[in-house]
């Protein structure tokens, strides 16, 4: 069979890897019943069908004929790079880097980092936009997380408190 779009083939099997490794990870814990499901019931659902997904999707890359055969382009490193690094940096701002000294940051002071550092993956920056989606984000993070779920992490840096 000929590879009608390169990338629905790819990504299908992306999906199918990462399903499979997520179900063969969950088979570690207890699986339970549908009734009264375990720590593994989940994430093997979630596998399996992800990995069901990603069959379908390979299988129509193989069968439907596309325009251009959806090559697959280059590489898009800067995105990649700022988004992993956004989310470093959000992880560490929760958590704080002990073996550096750093204490942590906080939920707020990590999303606005996380959405300013985020923001330079695309083609264009607008700060007062990037500040405005910082600000909502903040804010209905901090409800949600912290008033209505009552997580227990740092808000604030934790330099502002004794």
């Amino acid at each position: 069979m000929r590879i009608k779009s390169q990338k629905d083939f790819f990504s299908g099997l992306m999906f199918v890897m990462v399903g499979a490794g997520f179900a063969a990870g969950a088979t570690q814990y207890s699986l339970g019943s549908g009734a009264k499901m375990g720590p593994g019931y989940f994430p093997l659902v979630l596998g399996v069908l992800l990995a069901i997904i990603g069959i379908a999707v390979t299988f129509t890359s193989l069968v439907v004929e596309t325009e251009d055969g959806d090559k697959v382009g280059k590489f898009a490193w800067k995105p990649l790079f700022f988004i992993i690094s956004a989310n470093l940096v959000f992880g560490a701002c929760i958590g704080g880097l002990p073996m550096i000294g750093l204490k942590p940051l906080g939920l707020i002071v990590g999303i606005y980092l996380l959405t300013y550092i985020a923001s330079h993956a695309g083609d264009e920056h607008k700060f007062k936009e990037v500040a405005v989606l910082a600000t909502i984000l903040a804010l209905l993070s901090y409800v949600a997380f912290i008033v209505l779920l009552k997580l227990q992490f740092p808000v604030w840096p934790a330099y502002f408190t004794a």
